[in-house]
């Protein structure tokens, strides 16, 4: 069973920083790519940022020089560093991967956590 928990959510001033977590079970977590999603109130979820298993990184344009995705295989876990935060970065944050393998039973389940919620206010 697939599992991936969040944390690392909280209230932050604008100009604050948080770091979130996004530990994995159930897969082989090193040769998964991994992404953080974001859902605003009343809008899309959208991508933010994506990291390979081969630790190539994008990210979505309007975080670009101020969240930094990384993972520790070792932990099976996935982070997102998140600095100069401002009242726009309010949302609910999900750690999402796909199986994408031909040879995996799997394959085309994407899977999610349930989110932690980041809350940008004075």
């Amino acid at each position: 069973q697939v599992q991936l928990v969040e944390s690392g959510g909280g209230l932050v001033q604008p100009g604050g920083s948080l770091r979130l977590s996004c530990a994995a079970s159930g897969i082989i977590f090193s040769i998964y790519d991994m992404a953080w999603y974001r859902q605003a109130p009343g809008k899309q979820r959208e991508l933010v940022a994506t990291i390979t298993s081969g630790d190539t990184t994008n990210y979505t344009d309007s975080v670009k020089g101020r969240f930094t995705i990384s993972r520790d295989n070792a932990k099976n876990t996935v982070y997102l560093q998140m600095n100069s935060l401002n009242p726009e970065d309010t949302a609910v944050y999900y750690c999402n991967t796909e199986d994408a393998f031909n040879w995996s039973p799997r394959k085309g389940m994407n899977y999610w956590g349930k989110g932690t919620l980041v809350t940008v206010s004075s």
